[in-house]
C-alpha cells in the first residue's frame, strides 16, 4: 500500500497541521489542498496587483519549518497551492530549499489556464497523471495549479502502483480516497452532525490518512493520539460533501458513488471498497471567476416592539436616499417576546447593496445608513462602521475538450512532459428517475408511513436530526445537501419520506428552485442538489449562510413526525 496523509483542506486551514502530520507517524506522501472557487478569485486579485503572485503564500511559510523534515524522512509532498502560478511557487520553493540547505527536487504541473475574455481567472480541472509523471521522475515536492482535489491523492497512487488509464476501478477507488481526504479534518469528525459523540467532543480533530491499496481500495485512518474519530459515519458525511448524483465526474475516471461500501475495521479505521469506475467524459470542467461589481453591507438592530414597521421605515429611507437598484433587505427575527435584555429583544435587518459603481456601493451607501442614527426608528443602531465597498466576483463553469488544454508535467530537471488526454469516450447511461432528478413524492408507501411521516400507529414529534445526519456545501451558485440515516430501518423511512416536495416544505427558500434528488443506498443516504440557492456564488451571495455550510443543520433542526420504535434512533 501507499500511505497518503492530508495537512490542509483549504487556504487558511490549521497552520501547524503539516508539522503535526510529519511528526505524528509514518507517511509516504503528504498532500495539501488550498483551492476553492473563492480562493481562485482571491488569488486572481493578488495576481492583478503583482504578476509574480497568484499562489498560496501560506504554504511557503509552512514549508520553511517542514521541508527539511519531509525530505529527511522521505515523505513526498503534493499540493495545489500553486493556484494560478505553479511555476512561481515552484521557483519560490527552490529558493527556500537553497536557503535552508535542503536538497529538494521540485516538479510542477501546469497548463490549466484557459482563455475566457473578460474573466479574472479561468482554469480547467486537470487530472492526476501529470502529478504521477513528476513523482516517477523523482520529485520530492510536486506543485500544481487547478487540478481536481482528488487528484492530489490519485496521482501518488498512480505513480506508486503503475496504474494506466485503463485501470478504471482502481482510479475510481483512489478518487474516493482523495475526495475523503481533500477537506482535511472533515472526515475525522470536523463539522460532524453528531460531534457530541466524538471522544474529544470535536475539540481538535486530527488530519486524515488514506492507506491506498493496489486495487484502489483504501482504509481511512489518522495518527494515533490525535483528536476526533474515523467512523463509518464521519466518512459517510465527507463522502456526501459537495457531490451531485451517483456519477462523480473527473478528468481521469467517472466514479460510481453508488458502488462505494464502507466497513469499520477497528478503532479509527474504515475500509472503502467496491468502487467501480467508467471512462471519463470527453471534456474538462472550467471554473471561471469574473469581477462583477462592488458590494457593501450594514446591519441595523431593531429592538422591542413594532419590528416590521421599523424595518419598513429603514427600507423607505434608504431607497429614498440611494434608489432601489441593487439594494437587498433581509429581516432576521432573532427577537424574543418579553425578553429581559437588549440582545434577546432585538431583530437584525441586514442591508446589502451591489452596484457597478464603487462610489455608490461605498461611502454613499454607508453614509446614508449612518445618517439615519438620529432620524429613524427608536433605538436605531448599527453593528458595523461605515466602510468602502469591496469588489465581488461571480463564479460560473463551462467545459473544454480534454485535448483542448496543454497539460504539462515540468520535471525536477526542467524537462516538460506533455500529458496526453484519456483515449476513451464514455457511453452515457440512462439513469433511474428515482435515482436522479425526479421527485419521489408519489412513490408508493412501502412502510406504512403516512404523509406526516409517522407510522400508521402514530408518530413521535421531534427534530429530524435525532435520527439522521447531514452535510451541506456549495458549488458555485448551487448547494448540495446530503442526508444519511443512522440505521437500516431509518433509511427505509428516510428514502420514501424525504422527497423533493417535502424538502421544499421543510426548507421554504428552496420552493422555487430546481431541486435534484439522488439516492445512495450503500451509504443509507439521499443527496439533493439545489440549483441557484446561492445565486451567483459565495462571493456575490448575500445569503446569511453564503456557502450553505449550515443548511444541513437547519434541516436537522426542523420538527417532524419521526418514525416510532427504539430501533429508529441512534446507531
Amino acid at each position: 500500500m501507499i500511505r497518503i496523509g492530508n495537512a490542509s483542506g483549504f487556504y487558511g486551514d490549521r497552520f501547524a497541521a503539516w508539522r503535526e502530520m510529519l511528526d505524528g507517524g509514518q507517511l509516504d506522501v503528504l498532500t495539501g489542498d488550498y483551492l476553492a472557487e473563492l480562493t481562485m478569485l482571491l488569488l486572481g486579485r493578488d495576481r492583478r496587483k503583482d504578476p509574480s503572485l497568484g499562489y498560496a503564500r501560506t504554504f511557503l511559510r509552512q514549508m520553511e519549518d517542514c521541508l527539511g523534515t519531509a525530505v529527511d524522512r522521505g515523505v513526498r509532498i503534493v499540493t495545489n497551492a500553486g493556484g494560478l502560478n505553479p511555476a512561481g511557487l515552484a521557483e519560490a520553493l527552490a529558493g527556500l530549499a537553497d536557503r535552508l540547505g535542503v536538497p529538494a527536487r521540485i516538479g510542477y504541473v501546469t497548463g490549466d489556464a484557459v482563455d475566457r475574455p473578460g474573466a479574472l481567472t479561468a482554469n480547467a480541472y486537470l487530472g492526476a497523471f501529470g502529478i504521477a509523471e513528476c513523482l516517477t521522475a523523482g520529485a520530492d515536492v510536486v506543485v500544481t495549479g487547478r487540478v481536481t482535489d482528488a487528484s492530489l491523492v490519485v496521482g501518488p497512487a498512480v505513480a506508486h502502483f503503475g496504474w494506466t488509464r485503463d485501470d478504471l476501478d482502481a482510479l475510481a477507488g483512489a478518487t474516493v480516497a482523495g475526495h475523503l481526504l481533500e477537506c482535511g479534518a472533515q472526515v475525522t469528525g470536523g463539522n460532524f452532525s453528531f460531534f457530541t459523540e466524538l471522544p474529544d467532543g470535536g475539540h481538535r480533530p486530527g488530519f486524515p490518512i488514506a492507506e491506498v491499496h493496489a486495487d484502489g481500495s483504501s482504509v481511512i485512518t489518522k495518527h494515533p493520539g490525535t483528536g476526533g474519530a474515523v467512523t463509518v459515519e464521519t466518512v459517510t458525511a465527507q463522502l456526501l460533501y459537495e457531490i451531485s448524483g451517483p456519477d462523480y465526474l473527473g478528468p481521469d475516471v467517472v466514479t460510481r458513488l453508488d458502488t462505494v461500501t464502507l466497513t469499520a475495521q477497528g478503532p479509527d479505521r474504515v475500509r472503502v471498497g467496491g468502487v467501480r469506475g467508467t471512462p471519463p467524459p470527453p471534456t474538462l470542467k472550467v471554473g471561471i471567476n469574473v469581477l462583477d461589481g462592488f458590494r457593501n453591507s450594514m446591519t441595523f438592530v431593531l429592538c422591542g416592539l413594532d419590528v416590521p414597521a421599523k424595518a419598513a421605515l429603514v427600507r423607505g429611507q434608504l431607497e429614498a436616499a440611494l434608489g432601489r437598484d441593487g439594494l437587498e433587505f433581509t429581516l432576521a427575527r432573532t427577537d424574543h417576546v418579553d425578553a429581559t435584555d437588549t440582545e434577546t429583544a432585538s431583530a437584525l435587518l441586514h442591508v446589502h447593496l451591489r452596484d457597478p459603481d464603487p462610489k455608490r456601493a461605498g461611502r454613499a451607501f454607508s453614509a446614508a445608513a449612518v445618517e439615519l442614527a438620529l432620524a429613524s426608528y427608536p433605538g436605531c443602531t448599527v453593528t458595523t462602521p461605515p466602510a468602502d465597498a469591496t469588489p465581488y466576483g461571480v463564479f460560473t463553469s463551462d467545459t473544454v475538450p480534454q485535448d483542448g488544454v496543454p497539460h504539462l508535467a515540468v520535471l525536477p530537471d526542467g524537462s516538460r512532459i506533455p500529458i496526453p488526454p484519456p483515449p476513451k469516450i464514455p457511453v452515457i447511461r440512462d439513469q433511474d428517475p428515482r435515482v436522479a432528478g425526479e421527485s419521489t413524492a408519489q412513490l408508493p408507501d412501502h412502510h406504512g408511513l403516512g404523509e406526516g411521516g409517522g407510522s400508521s400507529g402514530g408518530g413521535r414529534r421531534g427534530p429530524l436530526g435525532e435520527v439522521v445526519g447531514a452535510r451541506s456545501g456549495d458549488k458555485g451558485g448551487d448547494a448540495n445537501l446530503g442526508v444519511w440515516a443512522r440505521t437500516e430501518a431509518t433509511h427505509a423511512w428516510l428514502r420514501d419520506w424525504l422527497t423533493v416536495d417535502r424538502l421544499r416544505e421543510l426548507l421554504p427558500e428552496t420552493a422555487g428552485l430546481d431541486v435534484e434528488r439522488h439516492e445512495l443506498p450503500n451509504l443509507r443516504a439521499v443527496n439533493f442538489v439545489l440549483r441557484g440557492l446561492l445565486c451567483q456564488g459565495v462571493s456575490a451571495s448575500t445569503r446569511f449562510d453564503p456557502q450553505a455550510k449550515a443548511l444541513g443543520e437547519l434541516l436537522r433542526s426542523r420538527i417532524v413526525d419521526l418514525p416510532t420504535g427504539r430501533s429508529e434512533v441512534g446507531r
